[in-house]
């Protein structure tokens, strides 16, 4: 596991990144939920995230819950800022017409780190 992630919840399942040339990590939940239709769910990921300066976490949904069951991630892309401590959690909303019912472990979203472009104090014209 990449060192920059730690436990919050011990049974949780530790973010991992499908393949070497993923653009992100896999965030799993630590907690099963149940998502009736057009409603939402805070879903528990178990697992923090320590961001360097200049870095900024995104929370994005992932393809195959939104094709196949029609939930994402509510605020995509969440911003996780560098002074975020403790548990990353995601917002998911089901926007299909069944229940779906997330288990522990399942992969729910992806989290991008990627660099901040801060953008410089604009003077009044």
């Amino acid at each position: 596991m990449d060192q920059r992630f730690f436990t919050v919840r011990a049974a949780a399942a530790p973010p991992g990144r499908p393949s070497r040339r993923a653009a992100g990590w896999d965030l799993r939940a630590a907690a099963e939920r149940r998502i009736e239709p057009e409603d939402r769910a805070l879903v528990p990921t178990g697992y923090g995230v320590r961001l360097g300066p200049g870095e900024v976490g995104l929370v994005c949904p992932r393809a195959g819950l939104a094709v196949h069951y029609g939930v994402t991630v509510l605020d995509a892309p969440a911003v996780i800022p560098r002074d975020k401590r403790g548990e990353i959690t995601v917002v998911l909303h089901n926007h299909g017409a069944y229940p779906v019912d997330i288990s522990a472990g399942e992969p729910v979203a992806q989290l991008l780190i990627v660099p901040l472009a801060a953008a410089g104090a604009v003077a009044d014209a």
